[in-house]
């Protein structure tokens, strides 16, 4: 069974609390991305989706300038390199998300995705169900 570290994406663009929502929608569209995670002292304090900007930012008349911490999600579920896909596919689909940042000691190392899973051939069943469960009930409108 594969681990998390062996799909993970390694290499990943963070902001920090400093940064406001326009800089990173900006670096969202210039790495043509969904999400961002933010980090404060290399620590994993939240994430920012596509959607956060759109329903916490935009829908309530906050400007460019707001600060990342007003609209980023704080409640992070997270998940550890030595985890195997299966694990990572259980928590997304009891959680229904499609991206799970990668923690070592709370400091950011990765991020897998739905997209991650997709590109490499998984090897158990149960982890293809849960990701397709994600996909079904998200396709339905249950977020």
């Amino acid at each position: 069974m594969e681990k998390i570290k062996e799909i993970m994406t390694n290499d990943v663009e963070s902001c920090t609390l400093l940064d406001n929502v326009y800089e990173v929608a900006l670096k969202m569209k210039q790495l043509n991305v969904g999400a961002i995670p933010i980090v404060d002292k290399e620590q994993l304090v939240g994430m920012i989706t596509d959607r956060d900007i759109v329903i916490r930012g935009v829908a309530e008349k906050h400007p460019g300038s707001t600060k990342v911490e007003d609209i980023m999600s704080n409640n992070l579920i997270t998940i550890s390199a030595d985890a195997t896909s299966k694990e990572a596919a259980k928590l997304m689909a009891e959680h229904q998300i499609r991206r799970l940042p990668v923690v070592e000691e709370g400091k950011l190392i990765g991020i897998v995705s739905l997209g991650d899973f997709a590109v490499h051939e998984l090897t158990d069943d149960q982890a293809k169900v849960a990701l397709t469960e994600i996909s079904e009930q998200n396709f339905n409108g249950v977020q």
